[in-house]
């Protein structure tokens, strides 16, 4: 859990992945000598702030957003929301500015809804903040802000040790928009001709999705994937005897939609761990789903 607290304490708000893609190709560098299979790194230049790896002779691709949401100061002391962050009156809030660090309390207007800050000073405009990280781990679980994406992120990088043939792909904007799969999908159909998906992320718990239970496989949000794709990963889990859960939403959204919306004909399933206190500072997340995640990832990219 110790590489999973690093990057939950690196702010990497929607445009400003920046500082976690720097701190993944040093800890790249630094670790796939120890891996199964050397990979390609690709980085830079058209991918932006995104990372590909190449394993092998891919068949599969995993995709893993690095950007989490936050918040953009506006002019005075007024925030708008990156992303869908979830907003309560003190919230301990921390970025940076021309003027040095910054940690203030965020400020909900409660007959307007309006957000602002509360700081000795005024902050720069255009300056991103974030929420405070408090990781707590215990023997159940672990709790911090930012697990949704980088317990997904954690997932891919774990991958990597074991993997000898596929794809993981770290992308930018999810939160916010998207706008980053489109072209690395482009790119790996066209470069390496692979076109299934596993959207490595973080989904809810609900009432029919429960800590502790497994990974969750997911049946639909917002859009709905190809049923076939979805069975063969269905019976590969059975077969594996890793314990999952299965979802089944009418709402939101991940770097599926890009591929999905895409010209190119990619199949794709989300499969991630649920959590509770969703886009706060105290995400949770159950370690039995942890631990199912991983497994079914691993068993997933060497099966399909």
């Amino acid at each position: 859990m110790q590489l999973l607290q690093a990057l939950c304490q690196i702010a990497a708000p929607s445009g400003n992945e920046a500082p976690l893609t720097e701190f993944l190709l040093g800890y790249i560098q630094q670790h796939q000598s120890q891996w199964r299979t050397q990979p390609t790194v690709l980085s830079g230049g058209e991918f932006q702030d995104c990372i590909i790896l190449i394993f092998g002779k891919p068949r599969t691709a995993v995709f893993a957003h690095l950007d989490s949401i936050g918040f953009t100061v506006r002019y005075g002391r007024q925030l708008v929301r990156i992303g869908g962050p979830d907003a309560e009156t003190g919230y301990p809030l921390v970025g940076r500015d021309s003027q040095g660090e910054i940690e203030c309390t965020l400020v909900v207007n409660e007959e307007t809804g309006a957000l602002s800050y509360d700081f000795y000073r005024e902050i720069d405009r255009g300056t991103e903040l974030t929420f405070r990280c408090d990781f707590r781990e215990t023997e159940t679980s672990v709790q911090s802000c930012y697990l949704d994406n980088r317990l997904g992120v954690w997932t891919a990088l774990r991958l990597c040790e074991t993997l000898q043939d596929g794809i993981v792909a770290f992308s930018c904007w999810e939160e916010h928009g998207g706008g980053s799969v489109a072209y690395l999908a482009r790119y790996i159909y066209e470069t390496y001709g692979v076109r299934q998906a596993l959207i490595s992320d973080i989904t809810w718990v609900t009432e029919g999705v429960h800590p502790g239970e497994g990974v969750v496989i997911s049946l639909r949000d917002s859009l709905i994937p190809r049923r076939s794709y979805v069975e063969r990963i269905r019976r590969i889990a059975r077969e594996a005897g890793i314990p999952h859960q299965l979802e089944v939403e009418g709402s939101g959204g991940s770097d599926a939609k890009e591929l999905q919306h895409g010209a190119q004909p990619w199949d794709w399933c989300f499969v991630g761990a649920p959590e509770d206190n969703v886009h706060s500072p105290d995400e949770i997340v159950d370690k039995r789903d942890i631990d199912s995640m991983l497994a079914l990832y691993q068993v997933l990219m060497q099966e399909l």
